[in-house]
């Protein structure tokens, strides 16, 4: 519960940023402006840990910065640019269950009836609550929001699937750099001159970077490598939900019956992502050991301790 709670923080951060790129941030600028959201906030990132990738982590970074920063803050700049906040989550809605699906060849993590269920649930609550015959679409940022959730998806499992004890900021803060200096040549080859910041575009871009990128990407990393990959991608439906909240708050909103049945479905599915806790782990003392054994006391001598102990332990179950 304590991961899924810190993992939530990064879709209800995300789910601002639709509002923000509206609202203040430049648009027609997408190269750039996903270029100044990701390059700040892996430096920053960066000068914390004071950490450069090693070995394999070097290309490692470099795919994963593509999928998950770069090419992702890019499309989804558009995306937010060219549709509705409606429309756009209910793209993204359909994360989970892809994430699900994908899990199983790129993770191994075979899908499970209660996860397919959870995420057909989230999808169908985002389109009751979001979804209206009024929403216009247009076919380029319909094209970048699904281009931008499967990219993601991708990266997300690669990034799980990679994890080998690494540094999560570490690796965040190389992904965000990666994904920012691969931006800043393209944005200046497209779209020529970088744009001119207002103070509320450089609070906008400040408040995207620091909090709803680097904050928010560290506690999504940090969930990713500790829960299923189902139950992260269910945990991100909070995104849609965090949206139509604020546009109570914000814009004096009222919520529909319809929306507060979607928003209820919503709630609920993501309800079933948490994984279930074993009766063992429930019961286990914080500070006991994570294996058991039944090996008498003689086994446990000074002089061969260590060997005796694995002897005694091998094919001992596990908590």
């Amino acid at each position: 519960m304590r991961w899924s709670v810190i993992t939530a923080l990064a879709p209800v951060a995300w789910g601002t940023t639709y509002y923000v790129t509206g609202e203040f941030l430049p648009p027609e600028r997408p190269l750039y402006g996903a270029a100044i959201r990701a390059l700040p906030a892996g430096l920053l990132l960066l000068a914390v840990r004071r950490a450069l990738p090693r070995g394999s982590w070097w290309w490692r970074s470099l795919v994963l910065g593509v999928l998950n920063m770069g090419g992702f803050f890019a499309l989804v700049y558009v995306a937010a640019q060219r549709l509705p906040t409606s429309m756009a989550s209910t793209v993204m809605a359909t994360a989970p269950l892809v994430m699900t699906v994908l899990a199983w060849p790129l993770v191994r993590e075979p899908p499970r009836a209660r996860h397919l269920a959870a995420a057909v649930a989230g999808a169908a609550g985002v389109c009751i609550m979001l979804l209206t015959a009024s929403a216009s679409i247009d076919p380029v940022g319909l094209l970048a929001s699904a281009s931008a959730m499967a990219m993601s998806s991708c990266g997300y499992l690669l990034a799980k699937r990679w994890s080998d004890g690494t540094d999560t900021l570490a690796t965040t803060a190389w992904q965000l750099v990666a994904g920012g200096l691969i931006l800043l040549p393209a944005a200046a080859a497209v779209e020529g001159r970088p744009p001119a910041l207002d103070a509320p575009a450089l609070l906008g871009f400040g408040y995207v970077a620091l909090v709803a990128t680097a904050l928010a990407f560290a506690a999504w990393f940090a969930g990713l490598r500790r829960l299923p990959a189902a139950t992260v991608g269910l945990v991100g439906l909070l995104n849609p939900v965090t949206g139509v909240l604020l546009g109570t708050a914000v814009a004096g909103e009222t919520l529909t019956g319809r929306q507060l049945a979607g928003l209820a479905l919503t709630l609920a599915s993501v309800t079933l992502a948490r994984p279930a806790t074993r009766r063992a782990e429930r019961e286990r003392p914080a500070d006991a050991p994570r294996v058991t054994s039944a090996c008498p006391p003689g086994s446990r001598t000074a002089g061969g301790r260590r060997v005796a102990v694995r002897r005694c332990l091998r094919g001992r179950p596990r908590w």
